[in-house]
Order: structure tokens, then C-alpha cells, then sequence
């Protein structure tokens, strides 16, 4: 396949809502540009995009598709994702490979959790973005009413684009490609005229032009598609445009917008890479030149392991040419891999190709040290650009997790790190005061497929149980400690005394902890110091009262002895931890306990039930928001300690029509009674370590 220009490539991804219709739609958009020659179905398992075993079996997409199609002699490459909460981070992690992002809504449904989450986060990185409204056909739908939600939730900034015929059957273009007949609501003549007049904003000269002569005769095409794409840019302009993914309404008119007016490469808004300087270390913003003969610099936004190539690191290009078998540096490593395997990714299927060029996504294969948000780059110069961290969720939800058969160890090792790899939301820890291995990920769904994964894949099986709760430990007042450390056990001893205050540091503090020398006179000589904040440092890891880390601590060694002899770094270490110790045990100590913001959508019969049950699990309803299709949102703070057992008590409350997004918001102060117990429950373990 020759390498495309940057000007003839088109990059969306597909986001929203589980039940929007993003992978019939992608379907459905492949079948019309005549990439595929038959329409697959989700109840059959036949989608292009849902190929894998358990996304077939659960009938919901559960990782991100990559496909591409032709149209109008442009490249599209489209990325279908998950619209299942828990797997929202998979979603989001695609963001920074495409120029332009389509939220789909359920015309019938409306506007859902993950509507707003994707607006939003598309928003705050700079992208441009497109409103799908699918399923216009379902009956019930009705879509005056949720245009006028849109615009009212998101801004008037958003308008129709394309217009449904009154028997829903068709579409009406509005814009560059304007259709006749009678719609739905409104009329074309006026949605052409708001488009206009929004986008025309955008530039003075064309703003002017169009108020002196009262209409856009004397404006060029190419001068409004290219005002159309900054307006777009600019986020002055958010399209909407109607289809059905079923029927195939709207479909022509949106492949025209996507494939012609949607920005390529060259007009996209810089990624946000940023760079750092050599001799300060500041970093600064780097923005990458599509120009394909500039050095490469690609970033790897998905890993995946296909049972037929092995691992794949999934990229964007965004600078110079990717070649096959060329060498390419991963990152700050010193030795650069040779890329064997260039790939184009169509759902489960792959091609190599010779060369991809900026702004086209592709993979490469084999290569064991790429990993998710990896850099791709050519010359060490490149070593420190990364990529501005993503907005990606937190995983809460967790479970405590054992091997049955501990044969299986090498095995899981192994497993676990292809897993991790491969899902941005999925962490590992051993929590040393609890002794639990805990899996975390975004909800119980999240886990669940993890799971099956380990047992059906790898043949691993796992005993699961709800995890201890993370509690973490802090100060809230100041206070000296001290701690002398004498050993002597036949020839050389141990000696080493430290004095030092602790003060709490603001709960906003960007690294939680300070350590200060502020010794004279060589009380201390220098060389021991790092020990003394190692030995802070073991402290801070293993908590002081409960067993769990501590967190916003400002240290001060202001004092102590050595002596010429025996002082050691072994006896800093030790003297440094329990004089820290010490000084926390005076500093009035707390276990601070994770919330976490909480969307809950309901029914709105069950509005009162739910917001009931969160009071008994000590949740702050904050707001409630009704929905179309008498639903309702409400939005909550509550304590992980109290939401264990959420995910089943939603689902009984509302028979299985409850669904909610869960993401850490802060730490507060536990009440004093459970505080009691937690630290009771610590002491009784003991030192069995």
C-alpha cells in the first residue's frame, strides 16, 4: 500500500455510550464505502469490529477497533471503542490519534454519563469534536427535543449539520452539499443559515464580507471548508449529524463530512508533546512536523497481543516516515529495535506495508519493549519527548486476588504482565498491611473479563475476595521526634542519632512529602543524610499507625550524633525511621479514606431509593439531573469502604436498568470509630512479617 499524504487522511474515533450503535455504525460505514460487502450483525457475532471471543459472548465491545475505509479519495482511519463505563479509560486512550472525535448518542436514549465524560475530556484536549445522533428510527425518539438538550448541555455552538426527512427514512445535508425537501423540524434553508453565520465568526474579513452582502454568495467553497474546519478547531463549531446505523439514513451525508470536512493532519491542533531541556530539566511544549521527511516520532496509544502476530504496539505517526525494517528508539532507551513487522489493522485482520507516513496509524509487531504510551522517534535528541499524561480514570474497583493452584505462579507472572500491557485502567498492588494482592479496575464488568481472561486464555484459575480498604495515613499537627541507635555485638558497632520535627503539608502539595536538612555545625555529616530519609522513606511506605503509606509530611532533621567510628549508613537508616516514628505518634496522626464521585443513572421512579441508599453508606448527594426516557442521573460522594457491595444493590434496586460511573475524587479524615478499629485490627497482626 503506497504511503498516503497527510492532506488525504482522516482520523475519528467512534466514543459514547454503551447502546449508542458506534460498532453497527462503523458496520455500517465500512458495508457503504464497499470495504466489506456484507453487513455483520451484534446478535450473530459477525461485526467487523466485536471479533473477539468474549466481546461475541457479552455482545458489547470491550476493546478499541482499529478499521479504515476509503471515500471521496481520502484515507479514513476510524476507531471503534467501548462504550461500557468500565472500560472507559480504553476509550480515552485513543484521544491522542485522531484529529477529531464523534460522540454517538442513542437518539432514543439521549444523552448519557459517558456523553458528557467524552465531551468533556475531548474538550480539555483540544480536539475537535462531532455529535452522531443514531437510531433516528426507533420509535419514541424525539429529536427536536434532544437537539435542543444538546445545544442547551453542551452549547449553542452546537448545530444540525444534516437534517432527518419526516419519515425518518433519509437525510437532508444542510451545509456544503445542500439537499431539498421537507424535514423533520426546522427547515434547511434555516440550519444552513446558522451553520453560516457560527463559522464565519471564526474570521473578521469573511464576518465582514458576509454582513456587507447579506449571504455567503461571494464566499468561496474552499473558503468556507476551510473556515468550517477551524471553527471546528476552535471548537466554535460542534456538528450534529443525524443517521441511522440500521436503515442506513444520513449515512451518505455523513461520509461526506467525515471524509471532506472533518480536519486531516496538516489542520489537526498540535498534540500536546512536550520536551525536556537538556540543562534544566524544564519542560517545554514540543510539536511534532507531519512532514514525512523529518525524523520519526510516533506514539504508541494501544497494546494487544493477536494470537496469530504476538504483541502489537499500536501507534499514530506524527512526524517523519516509518519504514519496515528500520531501526527506531523506544522512548529514553540507549539501543534502538528494528522494526520487522509494519502493519495496517482492519478489526482482527493485519497487512503489512512497506512504509506509513504521518498522520497513519499502524502497528508493529514482536517487539517486546513496547509498551502503552511509548514514544516511537529517530535520534536521541527526540529521548525525552512524551506525551502530556491523559485524563484516564482511576481504577477503584477492586478485588483481592490468589492463585488456587501456586503452580501456577511463572505462569501468572507472565500472564499478569501481558494483561497490564495491554489495559491503561487495570493496576496490580501488594498492599504490605493488609498482605492482599489487589486487582483494580473501573467496575465489577471491568474485573469480571479480566478474570475470564486469566481462566480462559491462560488457563489460570483465581480465588477472589473484596480487598481491605486503602486507607492512607497523615498528621495534622507538628511535633519533634528523636531515636538513638546503638548496637554493639563484638568488634565494629552500629551508632547513629537523629533529631527531626514533622509538619503536615498541604493536601494539594504536589509530591506529598519534603525532607529538609537543616542541621549545623556537622551534628550529622552529609554523606549520612540520604540514609536518614531512606529510613523516612521505609516509614512513609509502611505507614506509622495503621500499616497503610503516609502521604503530606514535611520532614526537618534538625539534629543529632555519629560517631567516628561505628556511624554507619545501616544506623541512620534505622535511626532516622524510628525517630520519624516517633514524631508521628506525638503529630496526632489520621487515616484519611478514598471517595470517590459517583454518576448514578436510574430510572426515575428509583431516584428516592438510590439516593437513600447512598446516605446509608455516609454518600453526599450533590446534584440530580433528569434524562430523556424518564431516566435520571444522580451525582453523588461517597466512601470506598461503603460501596463494596454497590454494583449488586443497584442492579436488585433496579432490576439490572441501574448503571453509574465511579472515579477517585479525594481523601478525608475517617470517623473516628472505624479509625479506632482499623488501627486495633493493625496492632493485632503484629511483626510476622
Amino acid at each position: 500500500m503506497a504511503q498516503r499524504s497527510p492532506a488525504d487522511i482522516r482520523n475519528i474515533a467512534l466514543v459514547g455510550q454503551t447502546g449508542a450503535g458506534k460498532t453497527l455504525l462503523a458496520e455500517r460505514l465500512l458495508f457503504a464505502t464497499g470495504t466489506i460487502d456484507r453487513m455483520g450483525s451484534i446478535e450473530d457475532g459477525t461485526t467487523f469490529s466485536d471479533w473477539s471471543e468474549e466481546e461475541k459472548h457479552h455482545k458489547h465491545s470491550l476493546r478499541t477497533s482499529m478499521l479504515h475505509f476509503d471515500h471521496e479519495g481520502h484515507m479514513v482511519n476510524m476507531i471503534d471503542t467501548p462504550g461500557l463505563a468500565d472500560f472507559s479509560g480504553l476509550a480515552i486512550s485513543v484521544f491522542p490519534a485522531v484529529e477529531t472525535v464523534c460522540v454517538v448518542i442513542n437518539a432514543h436514549d439521549g444523552i448519557a454519563p459517558m456523553t458528557r465524560r467524552m465531551m468533556n475530556i475531548a474538550k480539555q484536549r483540544n480536539l475537535p469534536r462531532m455529535i452522531i445522533v443514531n437510531r433516528i428510527d426507533d420509535d419514541g425518539a424525539d429529536l427536536e427535543a434532544l437537539t435542543d438538550q444538546i445545544k442547551e448541555e453542551f452549547g449553542s455552538e452546537c448545530l444540525p449539520i444534516n437534517l432527518p426527512t419526516p419519515d425518518r427514512g433519509a437525510c437532508i445535508s444542510v451545509f456544503d452539499d445542500e439537499g431539498e425537501g421537507d424535514t423533520l423540524f426546522s427547515s434547511e434553508g434555516d440550519a444552513h443559515q446558522a451553520i453560516i453565520e457560527q463559522i464565519v465568526e471564526v474570521q473578521d474579513d469573511l464576518m465582514d464580507k458576509y454582513l456587507e452582502d447579506g449571504d455567503e454568495q461571494n464566499i468561496t467553497k474552499q473558503q468556507l471548508h476551510d473556515v468550517f474546519e477551524q471553527a471546528l478547531r476552535e471548537a466554535h463549531l460542534v456538528p450534529i449529524a443525524y443517521c441511522s446505523a440500521k436503515s442506513g439514513a444520513g449515512i451518505p451525508q455523513l461520509l461526506h463530512l467525515i471524509a471532506s470536512l472533518l480536519p486531516n493532519p496538516l489542520e489537526g491542533n498540535p498534540r500536546p508533546f512536550l520536551k525536556r531541556d537538556e540543562e534544566g530539566g524544564d519542560e517545554h511544549e514540543f510539536h511534532a512536523d507531519p512532514d514525512p521527511s523529518k525524523p520519526v516520532l510516533a506514539h504508541v496509544f494501544k497494546c494487544t497481543t493477536d494470537p496469530f502476530v504476538g504483541k502489537l504496539g499500536v501507534f499514530r505517526v506524527h512526524q517523519g516516515t516509518i519504514k519496515a525494517k528500520s531501526e527506531l528508539i523506544i522512548g529514553d532507551a540507549k539501543k534502538p529495535v528494528r522494526i520487522g513487522h509494519l502493519l495496517k489493522r482492519q478489526g482482527k485482520d493485519s497487512h503489512e506495508v512497506e512504509e506509513l507516513g504521518p498522520g497513519d496509524i499502524g502497528a508493529v509487531g514482536k517487539i517486546d519493549d513496547v509498551h502503552f504510551d511509548a514514544v516511537l522517534h529517530e535520534g536521541h535528541d527526540l529521548d525525552s519527548v512524551h506525551l502530556k499524561p491523559l485524563p484516564l480514570p482511576k481504577p477503584m474497583y477492586g478485588l483481592a486476588i490468589e492463585l488456587k493452584n501456586h503452580a501456577d505462579e511463572t505462569k501468572f507472572s507472565g500472564a499478569l504482565h501481558k494483561l497490564l500491557a495491554e489495559d491503561p485502567s487495570l493496576v496490580i498492588e501488594r498492599i504490605a498491611a493488609t498482605k492482599q494482592t489487589v486487582m483494580r479496575g473501573l467496575g465489577e464488568m471491568h474485573l469480571r473479563i479480566v478474570l475470564e481472561k486469566f481462566k480462559d486464555q491462560m488457563g489460570i484459575d483465581l480465588d477472589t475476595q473484596p480487598p481491605r480498604v486503602a486507607y492512607k495515613e497523615t498528621i495534622t499537627a507538628k511535633a519533634d521526634g528523636h531515636h538513638r541507635h546503638k548496637k554493639q555485638s563484638g568488634g565494629a558497632g552500629q551508632f547513629g542519632e537523629v533529631y527531626l520535627r514533622v509538619e503536615p503539608l498541604p493536601a494539594d502539595h504536589e509530591t506529598g512529602f519534603e525532607f529538609v536538612n537543616a542541621t549545623v555545625g556537622g551534628s550529622v555529616p552529609r554523606q549520612f543524610m540520604p540514609a536518614i530519609e531512606k529510613g523516612v522513606r521505609q516509614a512513609l511506605e509502611h505507614g506509622a499507625v495503621a500499616g497503610y503509606p503516609m502521604q503530606n509530611i514535611r520532614v526537618e532533621v534538625y539534629d543529632g550524633k555519629h560517631h567516628d567510628v561505628d556511624s554507619k549508613e545501616i544506623a541512620f537508616i534505622t535511626a532516622g525511621k524510628k525517630a520519624f516514628i516517633d514524631a508521628v505518634n506525638k503529630a496526632r496522626p489520621v487515616l484519611l479514606e478514598p471517595f470517590v464521585h459517583l454518576e448514578v443513572t436510574v430510572p426515575s421512579e428509583k431516584m428516592g431509593d438510590i439516593a437513600g441508599d447512598l446516605s446509608t453508606k455516609r454518600g453526599r448527594v450533590q446534584d440530580t439531573q433528569m434524562l430523556p426516557g424518564d431516566m435520571c442521573t444522580v451525582v453523588a460522594e461517597a466512601p470506598v469502604s461503603e460501596l463494596q457491595t454497590f454494583s449488586t444493590e443497584l442492579k436488585s434496586i433496579t432490576g439490572g436498568a441501574g448503571s453509574y460511573t465511579m472515579e477517585y475524587s479525594h481523601d478525608e479524615n475517617t470517623p473516628p470509630h472505624i479509625q479506632q478499629e482499623v488501627i486495633a485490627a493493625f496492632a493485632g497482626h503484629g511483626d510476622d512479617d
